[in-house]
């Protein structure tokens, strides 16, 4: 009888003890490959106790694919801006709770106004960093085949056929991304970057498929390494991509001389934003995680690292001068108002945009 006992009470201490463990907050993330300061989430357990699980993504359309299929366990996820509308009109994400957001009046104003396109009221989006896409290049590689009056501040560097044919010598990358590719084309071409018209995007096709010869890859992420280290010279790239790239050669010491350029011509602007999920199984947590990225001095640490500006306009002085003064980062007011937004398209247009994609991607 006595082992008995002592096994049962074994038995429900064990229980116990999973029953706690059970019982444990916690916070699921989706979010952009290394699209956080390393310590973010180590720090925000110590500071709430609440565990996390963190998973990434490095693709948009693989993202949007997940929550639209629904049940996907994510709490908060960090979406682009021009998936924000059909995720809003699909149910995917829930509306927040202003009043466990204190931290929202640290947002910069100017940024919350231009989400008002596809956040209406910014009720269900928190914008987390923004940028631009446009020209990272490699100073001397590019002089030495194009001569010192190379076009790195327009998109003739890339889209001149007579431009790009000499500059794949020394290798040309450009994002696999679409959204923002398409729209340049369309931009360059002097048509509507979200055009509505299906023969604009015939147009687009049929000059990237010009220059796809001269193309090496698409990728998102592969380019940061390959430009470092000289595997590239030029790319259709993030600002805080080719950033990186730069730290990368100089932590190297291999002297390159890296740089971007946002051209004169204009180019995308982009904001990723944090969302809550309808089906979170943590809608608590997701709102505490949510206003802890909030801070000032977090948003600072991960801006920082990423080399990307955040929204968040009490973070700008925490920052370091070296990214906080670059116009490359934080663009002037006459750059600003040359930047166009990326908006989403009727589902109709969006097939179109793929099978364009897809062609220029196989060269087809």
């Amino acid at each position: 009888m006595k082992t008995k006992n002592t096994t049962v009470i074994a038995l429900a201490a064990l229980l116990g003890c999973s029953l706690v463990h059970a019982a444990e907050p916690q916070v699921n993330i989706y979010n952009w490959y290394d699209f956080i300061a390393p310590d973010t989430m180590k720090n925000f357990q110590a500071e709430t106790g609440t565990a996390s699980m963190y998973d990434v993504f490095d693709n948009s359309d693989v993202m949007q694919s997940k929550l639209m299929a629904g049940r996907s366990g994510y709490d908060v996820v960090v979406a682009t801006g021009d998936l924000l509308p059909n995720l809003i009109k699909a149910g995917v994400l829930k509306e927040l709770d202003r009043g466990q957001l204190p931290n929202l009046a640290h947002l910069d104003p100017a940024i919350l106004a231009k989400m008002q396109s596809i956040d209406p009221g910014n009720r269900y989006a928190v914008p987390y960093l923004w940028g631009t896409t446009g020209v990272g290049y490699d100073v001397d590689k590019v002089r030495a085949i194009l001569g010192p009056d190379a076009p790195v501040d327009s998109w003739d560097l890339i889209f001149k056929p007579e431009n790009l044919s000499k500059l794949s010598q020394c290798g040309v990358a450009m994002l696999d991304a679409p959204g923002e590719i398409i729209p340049i084309a369309l931009h360059y071409l002097g048509l509507p970057y979200n055009s509505s018209d299906p023969r604009d995007y015939a147009k687009a096709e049929a000059l990237l498929l010009t220059l796809r010869p001269y193309i090496r890859y698409f990728d998102s992420s592969k380019f940061i390494t390959d430009l470092a280290n000289g595997n590239i010279c030029v790319v259709v790239g993030w600002a805080g991509g080719v950033q990186d790239a730069k730290t990368a050669s100089q932590v190297a010491g291999n002297g390159r001389n890296i740089r971007y350029s946002i051209p004169r011509e204009g180019a995308p602007i982009w904001v990723e934003s944090m969302v809550l999920l309808n089906d979170a199984p943590n809608p608590q947590q997701g709102l505490a995680f949510i206003d802890y990225m909030l801070r000032p001095q977090v948003i600072a640490r991960t801006s920082t690292y990423l080399k990307y500006p955040n929204a968040n306009q009490d973070a700008r002085p925490l920052m370091d001068p070296s990214l906080r003064d670059n116009p490359d980062i934080y663009p002037d007011e006459k750059v600003m108002a040359t930047l166009f937004p990326l908006e989403p398209l009727p589902l109709k247009l969006e097939r179109v945009r793929t099978r364009v994609w897809s062609k220029v991607k196989s060269g087809t």
